[in-house]
């Protein structure tokens, strides 16, 4: 895996585990709570990154 998308995999991975557990309790407001949040936060990450490597998409 490249090293720019392992920190926003990671956290989009234990994301959606956090979300199947509520889904799982019926949960639905935290699964869209939890979602929502690993999005952003791996796209903070990922952004991060480029912003420290100097990588232009």
């Amino acid at each position: 895996m490249q090293e720019e998308y392992k920190k926003p995999y990671f956290i989009l991975f234990n994301g959606v585990t956090d979300a199947l557990t509520a889904l799982k309790d019926q949960n639905y407001g935290l699964v869209k709570s939890l979602l929502t949040r690993a999005q952003q936060q791996a796209e903070e990450a990922f952004i991060s990154e480029d912003e420290n490597t100097g990588k232009k998409e």
